[in-house]
């Protein structure tokens, strides 16, 4: 069990943003190492009118809370009107691979009897991460029998020449005060191909007592097992990270109880912590996240010293 300590809000959005598509936001905020100097965290910032587009903000790894860069434009737009991903686009993951840096994210579609639709696309880039570039307009992880709403990819790791894939699945909707918001859970695929996913998936984590939606899980190799962090939210309004061990990747046993981290007294993450990813740092652990409403206020960090870790190569980045 990790006990982690705050290191703050490292990007105010409102405050640091570039320009008009930056306007607040940092969502799903993943880091992705460019050398031993620079850390650059992507995230999903939105507009005016809440779209999100996808840029970066480069912090010192030694010390992230001091901010190196930031994107002057997306790295990723939204996509062609009429496409799954014409009113946002979020990250799932960073992985380098032949080809160049493949970016997994998710695409947002408004439609006219559901809040959203939810899909996942694939990006690379060739240029070490500055642009991304679709390899099609359509998801790669789309609509099937029991994912009608949302398939959205989270974590990706290559392991043995296979992509391994975790993701949130949706099919309905959970009614709150009168407002829809989604049900979802956590499935696991593997393929040969990311622009060919198998059918057949595995349900690894699935709601508990009064949760209806678990989703953006984070998957790592640490400690000789496989470690996910991801985020619950319940009926009566908590939404807050858990955390789960597997031997294999597949069969998990939640612990969420060891997640090691507590809400702040006042400020940006006061009422909510969420999306949480890692990334090694010599001896630390480095763990950037959300606060409050989803992160409408940018992202933060915290770590822990002298993390013992395993299979360093597949703590991402």
């Amino acid at each position: 069990m990790f006990q982690w300590t705050k290191k703050g809000l490292v990007f105010d959005t409102a405050q640091r943003g570039v320009g008009g598509w930056m306007q607040h936001s940092a969502l799903t905020p993943t880091p992705y190492r460019l050398d031993d100097d620079l850390i650059r965290v992507y995230a999903g910032f939105r507009d005016a009118e809440g779209v999100s587009r996808i840029g970066y903000v480069d912090v010192r790894a030694a010390d992230p809370a001091i901010i190196v860069r930031v994107s002057a434009a997306p790295v990723l737009d939204i996509g062609r009107d009429g496409c799954f991903d014409d009113h946002g686009v979020i990250l799932g993951d960073i992985v380098d691979a032949p080809g160049g840096l493949h970016m997994f994210y998710v695409g947002f579609q408004r439609v006219a009897k559901a809040k959203f639709l939810a899909f996942t696309g694939l990006a690379v880039s060739s240029d070490g991460g500055d642009r991304y570039q679709r390899v099609q307009e359509t998801p790669i992880l789309d609509r099937a029998q029991g994912r009608s709403t949302i398939g959205a990819v989270h974590s990706v790791i290559r392991e043995n020449g296979r992509w391994r894939m975790w993701y949130a699945v949706g099919d309905d909707w959970e009614t709150i005060n009168g407002q829809p918001f989604p049900r979802y859970h956590i499935r696991y695929a593997e393929t040969g191909d990311p622009r060919a996913m198998p059918r057949e998936d595995r349900v690894c984590l699935l709601p508990r007592g009064s949760e209806y939606r678990i989703g953006r899980p984070r998957v790592y190799r640490l400690g000789g097992k496989y470690v996910m962090y991801f985020t619950r939210g319940n009926v009566t309004g908590e939404y807050f990270p858990g955390v789960a061990y597997s031997d294999d990747g597949i069969e998990w046993e939640r612990r969420d109880e060891e997640f090691g981290m507590t809400l702040s007294d006042s400020g940006w993450d006061s009422r909510v912590i969420c999306y949480p990813a890692l990334i090694r740092q010599r001896d630390k652990l480095l763990m950037f996240y959300n606060g409050n409403d989803m992160g409408v206020d940018g992202f933060g960090v915290a770590e822990v010293n002298h993390a013992c870790l395993d299979g360093g190569a597949d703590v991402h980045g």
